[in-house]
């Protein structure tokens, strides 16, 4: 009795041992591909970047039909190579994330995920490899490479002034569509199919080319009014141009001067310094741990 349980004691010893070998397995590994923070990470990362800027122009030289009929079974092989490479990477995400759903869910996984579908899919429909410079926006990681926390501050802000202005924008879009209708018929009927304008999808597709000032020229107005309706449209156009940049700048203006508030009363526990990155996780002064949100205290605004 004692024998057998002295065996459960060591075996109840043993299991969790066991357990937690794999654990510190994972976790290296998550620190290596998901981490910047040691020299393993980085070097990882960089090859990585490396990788997908060969492989982005490996996509590009087979578009060239003289590079592609003198060096095409180059290229393809290095394409495979590069896709099975991206495709064990992307394994090694999912298997080293604590919630490998949340990464395979989020936008630069799907992204990981989308960008070596092309290749695989170029055996069933082929020319869809030529989808693999989607890769590029891979390239996103370098600002977290190189640690450029200021740039992913900005881009933040960028996306909070798009969101504001989205119902202000849209709203705006459907009184250019109303135009490009109305203007569209009026050129129809004025011009007729004798000028080009043989429909008035046709003569909606001159208004927008026209409204934006884009201007191919391979349909024009011949009569006086539809030439003076098109002056008129080409005035319009520059403030079809102005008002959404408008909309934004004014949205982007606001959205910064509340983050730069918003850190300003930033403050660390122990020195009580102010304004730090929006990304910072140690003081900037004294490198003492801010919290989780990568705040230390909050101090609240005076009352005016």
């Amino acid at each position: 009795m004692l024998t057998r349980h002295a065996s459960n004691v060591t075996i109840g010893k043993r299991m969790p041992s066991s357990a937690a070998a794999r654990r510190p397995w994972r976790q290296q590994l998550e620190q290596i591909i998901f981490g910047v923070d040691t020299r393993a990470g980085r070097a990882f990362d960089l090859v990585l970047l490396i990788l997908i800027v060969l492989s982005t122009v490996v996509v590009v030289l087979e578009s060239v039909p003289a590079i592609r009929q003198q060096h095409g079974a180059i290229l393809r092989a290095a394409e495979w190579m590069f896709t099975i490479l991206f495709t064990v990477e992307y394994v090694l995400r999912i298997i080293s994330f604590r919630k490998p759903l949340l990464y395979a869910t989020s936008f630069l996984g799907m992204v990981d995920l989308v960008a070596v579908l092309p290749t695989y899919a170029s055996v069933l429909l082929p020319g869809t490899q030529t989808l693999g410079v989607i890769r590029s926006i891979r390239l996103l990681r370098v600002f977290r490479v190189l640690k450029l926390g200021r740039y992913l501050g900005e881009a933040q802000t960028l996306g909070i002034a798009l969101r504001r202005s989205r119902v202000k924008i849209t709203v705006f879009l459907f009184a250019v569509l109303t135009v490009v209708i109305v203007v569209g018929a009026a050129m129809y009927l004025i011009e007729g199919e004798a000028s080009g304008f043989t429909s008035i999808p046709t003569s909606m597709y001159w208004a927008i080319v026209t409204m934006t000032t884009v201007g191919y020229g391979d349909i024009a107005p011949q009569t006086v009014p539809g030439r003076l309706l098109a002056s008129l449209l080409m005035i319009l156009g520059y403030g079809v141009i102005a008002v959404p940049t408008g909309i934004v700048s004014v949205e982007l203006a606001d959205a910064s001067h509340q983050l730069q508030q918003k850190l300003a009363r930033v403050r660390c526990d122990k020195c009580h310094a102010g304004s730090h990155d929006a990304d910072a996780t140690h003081c900037k002064y004294c490198g003492t741990p801010l919290n989780a949100t990568g705040a230390g205290e909050e101090v609240s605004p005076a009352p005016e």
